[in-house]
C-alpha cells in the first residue's frame, strides 16, 4: 500500500512524455534526460579543484570502462607503486616528508646551537611547525567498538577465510559501526583494521556480504597508492600547509600584505595536491575495479553486482535508518528499549527491496557515468 502511495506520474516539463517514478527519489525523464541530474547546479558552486577531480574521474571511469571490455573481464593486476606516474607520487610525497624533516633539523639547530639567545625563538617555532606537519599513520577512534576475536569467533572465521582465499593476509581487529559503509584501513606499519557498518551489513544477503568482504580485501591484494601510508600522509601534510596559509579574513591593512605574501605558496600547495590527484587517480579507480572483480571472484557474479546495486542507495539506507530510530524513540518517550529496537533491520531490508529499478538506471546515469557503468560491469564480469 506504501509503494503505491509513493508513485508519481506527471507530465516531464521538457518534453511532455509521461514520466513515472517514485516520489522517495528523484523523479526524471528517461527520454529526454529532464532532472536526471539535480544536483549539476550545485556542481558548479564547487572549488575548481572539486571540479578537476570530478571531471578526471568520469574520463578515467569511461576508459577503464573500455579497458574492461577490451580484457574480457580479466584485468591485468596492476601494482600502482611500479608505475611511472606511482613512482612520480612517491617522489613528491617523499619530498614532502623531506621539508618536514628539514624543519625538525632547522629547528633542532637553532636551538641548541643559540641556546639562551634570541635564536631559539625561530627553532621553536620550526619545531612547532614540523610537529603539525608529521606523518599521522591511522589510529583507531577512541570511541571505536572493537570486536575481539574471542567475541565473534565465526565472523573472524569467515573474514579469514575470505582473506585466504584472495591470497593475502587477514585483519588484526574488526571494527563495527552505524554508517551504511565498509572499509579496510591499516593502523601503523603491520595492523589491519577491517570497519563494517551495521545497517549496510545487516541489510545483504550471505553471498553478499561474501562478496563485500571481497572487495574490501582486494584493496589489499592490489594497492592503492593514493592510500598508503607515504603518499596518505603526504596529502596530511599538504592539508595542513594549505590550512596554515590560509587567507585572513576581514583582513587589516598589514593583514592584506600578509595574505599576498601567502598566496605563491598557497598556489604551490594547491598546485601538489592537484599533481598528486592527477598521478594516484587512475590506479585508485582501477584498484577499486580490480577489488570489484574480487567481489565477483570470491562470492559469485550475482552477489557483486546486487551489493553495487545496494551501495548505489546507501544514503537511503542512512535516511530510512534514521527515520526508524527516530519513529522508536518517540514512540518510547526517549527510551528505547531492546523490544523496540526489534524489526529494525527488517525494516531497513523491506526498504531496500522497495527501491524501484528506475531508481538504479537513473543514479548510473548521472554524472560520473563512467564509474557507476566500469564499476558494475567489472563486477558482472
Amino acid at each position: 500500500m506504501r509503494a503505491v502511495e509513493e508513485q508519481v506520474v506527471q507530465p516531464c516539463p521538457q518534453c511532455g512524455v509521461e514520466v513515472r517514478g517514485d516520489r522517495r527519489f528523484t523523479v526524471w525523464c528517461a527520454a529526454c534526460d529532464w532532472n536526471v541530474d539535480p544536483q549539476e547546479a550545485a556542481e558548479e558552486k564547487q572549488g575548481r579543484l572539486e571540479r578537476r577531480r570530478r571531471r578526471m574521474a568520469q574520463q578515467y571511469g569511461e576508459r577503464l570502462l573500455g579497458d574492461l571490455a577490451t580484457e574480457a573481464g580479466h584485468p591485468q593486476r596492476e601494482r600502482p607503486g611500479r608505475s611511472a606516474a606511482g613512482a612520480l607520487a612517491y617522489t613528491i610525497a617523499l619530498l614532502v616528508h623531506g621539508v618536514t624533516l628539514a624543519l625538525l633539523v632547522g629547528g633542532l639547530w637553532l636551538l641548541i646551537g643559540d641556546w639562551g639567545g634570541f635564536g631559539m625563538v625561530p627553532g621553536l617555532f620550526l619545531l612547532g611547525l614540523a610537529a603539525t606537519l608529521r606523518p599521522r599513520p591511522n589510529r583507531l577512534p577512541a570511541d571505536a567498538h572493537v570486536v575481539p576475536r574471542s567475541v565473534a569467533p565465526e565472523l573472524y572465521a569467515l573474514v579469514d577465510e575470505v582473506a585466504e582465499a584472495l591470497g593475502t593476509r587477514s585483519v588484526d581487529t574488526i571494527v563495527l559501526d552505524a554508517q551504511a559503509n565498509a572499509s579496510v584501513t591499516h593502523l601503523g606499519v603491520r595492523r589491519r583494521v577491517l570497519t563494517l557498518g551495521l545497517p549496510l551489513w545487516e541489510v545483504l544477503s550471505p553471498q553478499e556480504r561474501i562478496a563485500l568482504l571481497g572487495h574490501e580485501f582486494g584493496h589489499f591484494t592490489h594497492g592503492d597508492t593514493r592510500h598508503c601510508m607515504v603518499v596518505g600522509t603526504a596529502y596530511g601534510s599538504l592539508t595542513t600547509w594549505r590550512y596554515h596559509l590560509s587567507p585572513i579574513g576581514n583582513p587589516t591593512v598589514p593583514e592584506l600584505f600578509v595574505n599576498l605574501c601567502y598566496l605563491p605558496p598557497r598556489w604551490l600547495i594547491t598546485g601538489l595536491v592537484t599533481l598528486l590527484d592527477l598521478l594516484t587517480t587512475r590506479a585508485s579507480q582501477r584498484s577499486e575495479y580490480l577489488a570489484d572483480a574480487a567481489a565477483a571472484r570470491i562470492g559469485s557474479a550475482e552477489a557483486a553486482a546486487a551489493l553495487m546495486d545496494h551501495l548505489l542507495v546507501v544514503e537511503s539506507i542512512d535516511t530510512t535508518l534514521y527515520r526508524e530510530v527516530n519513529a522508536r524513540q518517540m514512540s518510547s518517550r526517549g527510551r528505547v528499549s531492546a523490544k523496540d529496537a526489534e524489526g529494525l533491520w527488517e525494516a531497513l531490508a523491506a526498504h531496500l527491496r522497495s527501491v524501484p529499478e528506475l531508481c538504479l538506471i537513473h543514479i548510473v546515469r548521472c554524472r560520473p557515468r563512467g564509474l557507476c557503468r566500469a564499476r558494475r560491469a567489472t563486477a558482472r564480469y
